[in-house]
């Protein structure tokens, strides 16, 4: 076992995990933080992304040990006192999801790129690029991101 020390969505987290545990399997069973899928386990399908430091990443190519001393961003940060944060609501107002498999992901990622400034429609689809959706068609997905951008 190894000791594990972060701040995940704010909380400052202590714990002992196998050096193989994946930070999905960290963060899912070990945190009870379910927004957080699985989709692939490859990367691909980019369910599993998450911030680390303000990064998006895959949170299934990552171990739990490699966010030792780091900064975790999970969707569950996104609302807070049970309000949907803006990017949330042009989600809902967009019907931006339908399974809602993707829409953790997608929100994170869209979360990152939004904290770097006003995205162009391209920019917005080159993210989504690395998502997969099988519900929604992305449209309204791309209309919800631009309108959250402003």
């Amino acid at each position: 076992m190894i000791e594990l020390e972060a701040t995940v969505n704010g909380r400052r987290v202590r714990e002992a995990v196998e050096p193989r545990l994946l930070l999905t399997d960290f963060l899912r069973h070990g945190l009870g933080l379910t927004g957080t899928h699985v989709g692939c386990e490859h990367g691909v399908c980019g369910a599993c992304t998450v911030l680390v430091d303000g990064l998006a990443v895959r949170g299934c190519c990552l171990l739990a040990v490699q966010v030792d001393g780091r900064t975790v961003e999970t969707v569950e940060s996104l609302a807070s006192d049970g309000r949907l944060n803006d990017l949330q609501e042009s989600f809902r107002r967009h019907h931006a999801l339908q399974c809602g498999f993707c829409t953790p992901g997608i929100l994170m990622a869209a979360t990152y790129l939004l904290g770097r400034g006003t995205p162009t429609r391209d920019e917005i689809v080159n993210l989504l690029s690395g998502h997969l959706c099988r519900c929604t068609g992305y449209a309204p997905i791309v209309d919800a991101i631009e309108e959250a951008a402003g």
